[in-house]
């Protein structure tokens, strides 16, 4: 580290703060100092880097792309100094972990294990936002996220816990002897898709093409989505190792199924975990191994 050549920090802090309110009066306010002190210590750091970091041709300033991209470093820069002395001091020991998982592995996999966990460590507040959409591992917000893919998330730390394939489902009684080797052999069925953006329905379109052969669609809840699978509702694109019974039980029928090395991810940010995290995870690893989840 060239600490002679690093801008002053009081500068960087000053930058950081007026990037992430988008006035110098409400940065200002949050540093406790004047909007003309932020002012200043942003020309400071322009002329020590011999940058412009702030458009001020506008009647309100903004960031140049220069700017843009010093306030993103700094933000993982500053975010994980905070996280790190929150987590050394017990600062947020009291704020509930937050958790990020697709509809599909909470409803399939992830709530009907709770249970034990609350009993292991009735003393842990959870929060758990079922969404499919990709949710930033910011200080203070998410704290871990279980993502569906091959563990490449730039930036952050993934360890896969659950290895499975996507597979295409029906019950017996909806297909018959109906001979299956493409999806153009499904394309008079009635199909059960998630609400919005999932993994299966990702998965799905890479499958396909991006062509959608299929002649209806039904989209509800995750939840529901094997219970109207295994009635024989419709045909689903589900994750194999949340089917597994009904497959040995004849309840579902695989149909078609795409190998890769895809799977749930434990998704991280790096540095330093604080204790219930580090709890949860724990918990998280041995759960998948005692369920028997393919590693």
């Amino acid at each position: 580290m060239d600490w002679l050549h690093l801008p002053p920090l009081t500068a960087l802090r000053a930058f950081s703060a007026f990037a992430e309110a988008g006035s110098v009066v409400e940065a200002g306010a949050a540093l406790n100092v004047s909007h003309a002190a932020i002012s200043q210590q942003i020309k400071t750091l322009e002329d020590h880097l011999g940058l412009s970091l702030v458009d001020r041709s506008g009647r309100k300033l903004s960031l140049t792309s220069e700017g843009t991209t010093l306030a993103e470093a700094l933000k993982l820069g500053f975010g994980a100094i905070s996280r790190s002395v929150e987590t050394l001091t017990g600062a947020d020991a009291n704020r509930p972990l937050s958790i990020s998982a697709t509809p599909m592995l909470a409803a399939a996999w992830l709530m009907p294990q709770l249970a034990g966990f609350h009993a292991d460590h009735p003393g842990t507040s959870l929060t758990i936002s079922t969404t499919p959409a990709i949710e930033p591992l910011e200080p203070g917000g998410i704290d871990v996220a279980l993502r569906y893919g091959d563990g490449n998330w730039p930036g952050l730390e993934a360890e896969r816990i659950i290895r499975s394939p996507m597979v295409i489902v029906a019950a017996p009684n909806l297909i018959g002897d109906q001979d299956v080797t493409s999806l153009n052999d499904l394309s008079g069925f009635q199909w059960l898709e998630d609400i919005g953006t999932s993994e299966a329905n990702n998965w799905l379109r890479e499958f396909s093409g991006q062509q959608d052969r299929r002649a209806g669609v039904t989209q509800l809840p995750g939840n529901l989505l094997l219970d109207g699978a295994r009635d024989g509702q419709g045909v689903a694109v589900v994750i194999r190792a949340f089917v597994e019974a009904d497959i040995r039980a004849g309840r579902l029928n695989v149909l078609l199924q795409k190998d890769d090395n895809k799977g749930y991810h434990i998704v991280t940010r790096p540095g330093v975990q604080r204790p219930a995290l580090k709890t949860f995870l724990s918990w998280l690893r041995r759960c998948a191994k005692d369920c028997g989840a393919p590693q």
